[in-house]
């Protein structure tokens, strides 16, 4: 009886190798979040970048306009 579980067990473990979709264990597997907050970190980091963004492009639209009421030419 013990030839029989140790024959069945082998065979389903080799059926299941065998029925495998073929990709190469060699790529590394995607790159998981170290923590459960690195998610919301990395979109409170991609937050911060656009308000920088957006701080830079109503500093120079502030400063164009100014330039005009001044009268300075146009840089």
């Amino acid at each position: 009886m013990g030839m029989l579980k140790n024959s069945t067990a082998s065979l389903s473990v080799l059926f299941i190798l065998g029925c495998s979709s073929g990709q190469s264990s060699d790529t590394p597997p995607p790159a998981k979040p170290k923590t459960v907050f690195d998610p919301l970190t990395h979109q409170l980091d991609r937050a911060r970048d656009v308000q920088k963004t957006v701080d830079q492009n109503a500093d120079s639209t502030r400063k164009a306009v100014e330039n005009e009421e001044r009268g300075d030419a146009p840089q």
